[in-house]
């Protein structure tokens, strides 16, 4: 039995102009129609779904006509819903109204607009963070949804289509994960658990969505935790793993790290209790602010100069304490020797000034003050000290001092140097003249005085030993060959040496970063300490 009434086939074969079918024929004809409908239906709706839709066109019916090689229906689109009509005299037949369009009519008509081309148009989408009332900006009333369920139009009438934002999902295990972070973060920084975890934030590939959870998780708990010095210490060093995770992408969240960083580095207190060891956390946040600028300084020209001019702001300030100077010392010194030799040693002198009394026990009396002056003198001084060694480096290596080797005896060597440099030549000639001993390995000059005078020991450090016989009597039958050719290639790399070095000395005084007179200068304000910073052979140029 099928659904298609022979009705139906009745009125279809006078439409295509056979007036007299036999009511067996049309009985036998609809199955045949019923299975051909249903065979181009259901390759219409293959179509459908091969064009991710889920309303059935005429598109779609054309198509699957052409599949079964029928010619395809003509005057049909899919541009409105199509309105049957119920044939007069059936109750189960419909038809389609078509209108019938003269073409005189279709001629005269006017045409219609040509369609625009392709073109691209810029607008400004917000301003310094004010969103500008233009027409290709929706109005700001329509951004939250309305909670009337009205729809808003803009001015020219256009409906606006609201897009609401899009909730951030978690997977359950990063939630997990994420949970148990911050739990150890808080609560057991000093486990060996929490070590782990660091190693897993800085290696773990699939970590990239928590990104932002854990830069807002390190915002607020520097906010609220500025007096535990453990949890900020934490904080800090998983900034530090983040940063070193290849895997993630870190870059649109540095302006959310960078204020907690900074915070860390040249906050007044950090900590509530005095064996709290806030230099180290102000010394780990120095190099972790230099790692950060030496990363991302190329992809945020402004970073490190509006770093420095915050470090340098707070380091000026004499209204500051010493506290937030260390900071901002060691975060300069971090930076680099050349943002110390720019920023640091020209203000070097009139800080020390007013640094000076505060180390003084006669003008402080508090105990913590002078001790944090100290700490301040002394981060002053391992940064100037790194600025003139990084100074010096870029000149040709100078050939280190000469070593005076000293055999052992019986009797005791004395190898202190006395304080006093100068000594009379009388009292040089009363000492007995000194033995040399001959052997296969190198030749040593042992004093059999009970101890080395100034002159004496002056003379072998700074003087080569083939360029000088001070201290020794030689005579013709006592010095071997050996002794005597050994000496003449001394003499040799003596003269090598000193021609080297006075080659050399001019460049350090005359270089455009005047390493000569920095050293000076700051030899005046630190006296001896800054000898420290620079190599021996440096060391004996200068001298």
């Amino acid at each position: 039995m099928s659904i298609v009434p022979k009705e139906t086939i009745e009125v279809i074969a006078q439409s295509a102009g056979i007036s007299s079918l036999s009511t067996d024929a049309a009985l036998a004809l609809a199955p045949d129609v019923e299975y051909r409908m249903r065979e181009i239906m259901q390759e219409a709706i293959k179509c459908m779904r091969h064009s991710k839709r889920t309303t059935l066109t005429a598109e779609d019916v054309d198509g699957a006509l052409k599949l079964r090689n029928v010619e395809p229906l003509y005057g049909f689109a899919s541009g409105g819903p199509l309105r049957f009509r119920r044939a007069i005299g059936h109750r189960d037949l419909f038809y389609i109204d078509d209108k019938d369009v003269d073409f005189k009519d279709v001629i005269e008509a006017p045409l219609p607009k040509a369609p625009l081309d392709t073109s691209i148009l810029c607008h400004w989408l917000a301003i310094e963070g004010v969103q500008p009332a233009i027409p290709e900006n929706a109005p700001v009333e329509v951004i939250a949804p309305p909670p009337d369920g009205k729809s808003y139009e803009q001015k020219d009438g256009l409906p606006v289509d609201i897009k609401l934002p899009v909730k951030h999902i978690l997977s359950r295990e990063l939630q997990l994960y994420f949970d148990k972070i911050t739990e150890l973060t808080v609560r057991r920084s000093d486990s060996v658990l929490f070590k782990e975890a660091l190693v897993s934030l800085a290696t773990d590939s699939g970590l990239h969505p928590l990104v932002p959870y854990f830069t807002y998780f390190v915002a607020d708990e520097v906010s609220r935790g500025l007096s535990d010095y453990s949890l900020l210490f934490a904080l800090m060093r998983v900034v530090r793993s983040l940063l070193q995770n290849p895997h993630i992408h870190i870059e649109p969240y540095l302006h959310q790290l960078m204020p907690s960083v900074v915070t860390c580095l040249v906050a007044k207190r950090l900590g509530n209790r005095l064996a709290d060891n806030h230099w180290e956390l102000r010394d780990f946040t120095a190099n972790l602010v230099a790692a950060i600028c030496k990363r991302f300084g190329h992809v945020y020209n402004t970073l490190q100069p509006r770093l420095t001019k915050t470090l340098l702001n707070a380091l000026l300030d004499p209204k500051k304490a010493l506290t937030q100077h260390y900071g901002a010392v060691q975060g300069l010194a971090a930076l680099g020797p050349n943002v110390v030799r720019l920023l640091i040693l020209p203000n070097l002198e009139s800080y020390l000034h007013l640094l000076e009394p505060e180390m003084l026990l006669e003008k402080q009396k508090n105990e913590v003050k002078r001790h944090e002056a100290w700490r301040v003198y002394g981060a002053l001084l391992h940064a100037a000290g790194q600025c003139i060694y990084d100074c010096l480096k870029i000149f040709p290596p100078l050939p280190s001092p000469p070593a005076v080797p000293v055999w052992k005896t019986n009797a005791k060597v004395n190898t202190t140097v006395p304080n006093k440099r100068k000594a009379s030549m009388d009292h040089l000639d009363q000492q007995p003249p000194n033995k040399r001993i001959t052997t296969d390995g190198p030749i040593g000059v042992v004093s059999t005085s009970p101890s080395p005078s100034p002159m004496q020991v002056d003379a072998a450090a700074l003087v080569p030993l083939g360029d000088s016989d001070v201290g020794t009597s030689q005579s013709p039958g006592q010095i071997p060959r050996d002794s005597r050719s050994g000496s003449k290639r001394d003499r040799d790399k003596g003269d090598s040496r000193a021609s080297k070095s006075s080659a050399i000395l001019p460049q350090v005084w005359k270089d455009d970063l005047n390493s000569g007179q920095v050293l000076v200068s700051l030899f005046n304000l630190f006296g001896e300490g800054i000898l420290s910073f620079i190599p021996a052979p440096e060391m004996t140029l200068f001298l």
